[in-house]
């Protein structure tokens, strides 16, 4: 019996020990993708194997790998590589999930407040509309899904620029924060002071900041796999001290259900 079960054991550390070579070529392909996601401008193959610890010949092996499956692609005659169309379409697909499970939230919310509701994701310096229920009110504010806003005067960039922290929310930042009205903070450490502000309350304001005639309140959404993400509700000024205080309650709950949701 103890000899079966050690030929037993012995046979699946074989196996294991097999299998642990690929894993491992796993593991740096998906250390080299996450590297060329960080650098848009693409990377040499001198360049990857520098940033990796990896021979030269070995990042050739998997930069061929990865290249004959669409995930990279070389770069003309510069020899450099950067993420390829295979990488793009699986992105859509994973973002056109996402926006598919978290969509009825939103139409609740929307229904709750009777507000548009807005849903969007850090893009570089910019938070970038993904998705949006419009109010059936017929004084409301809307825009594209598609359209990207600063983060320094808007309630969603002000939630996600409070969750990232000074330090790095600084490095998001244009070195002069541009004035949209005459409300726009465009002092550093004026920002900084809201950014605060934010972290304690839990929410961010945008009062005429970006437009006027507009004020919303936003949240940040922590754990999204489209990384750093808000849900905001934007309304006609005229609206907004009397419905803020539903927008913020309805907002923070419907973060927490889809944070829920996202978690299963």
């Amino acid at each position: 019996m103890n000899n079966r079960r050690d030929m037993n054991t012995s046979l699946a550390e074989k196996q294991g020990a097999e299998r642990e070579p690929g894993v491992q070529v796993l593991s740096r392909a998906a250390e080299i993708l996450r590297l060329l996601k960080q650098s848009p401008g693409g990377l040499s193959q001198a360049d990857i194997a520098h940033s990796v610890g990896l021979a030269r010949t070995t990042v050739h092996r998997i930069l061929n790998a990865l290249a004959d499956e669409g995930f990279v692609q070389p770069s003309g005659r510069s020899n450099r590589y950067r993420l390829g169309s295979e990488i793009l379409r699986m992105a859509d697909a994973a973002r056109s999930s996402l926006i598919t499970e978290i969509h009825p939230y939103l139409e609740q919310l929307s229904r709750d407040i009777d507000e548009t509701v807005d849903f969007s994701v850090l893009d570089r310096s910019h938070m970038t509309f993904i998705d949006q229920v419009v109010s059936p009110q017929r004084l409301r504010a809307v825009s594209a899904v598609g359209t990207s806003f600063p983060l320094h005067c808007t309630a969603n960039g002000k939630a996600v620029l409070a969750t990232l922290g000074a330090a790095e929310g600084a490095k998001l930042l244009p070195d002069t924060l541009a004035a949209f009205t005459t409300n726009t903070i465009t002092r550093a450490d004026k920002l900084q002071d809201e950014l605060k502000r934010v972290r304690e309350q839990g929410f961010a304001r945008d009062l005429e900041e970006h437009s006027l005639g507009i004020c919303a309140v936003g949240v940040s959404l922590h754990g999204t796999p489209l990384g750093y993400a808000a849900i905001s509700v934007p309304m006609p000024a005229q609206r907004f001290a009397e419905k803020e205080k539903s927008a913020v309650i309805g907002l923070n709950r419907t973060a927490t259900q889809i944070a829920a949701a996202l978690a299963k």
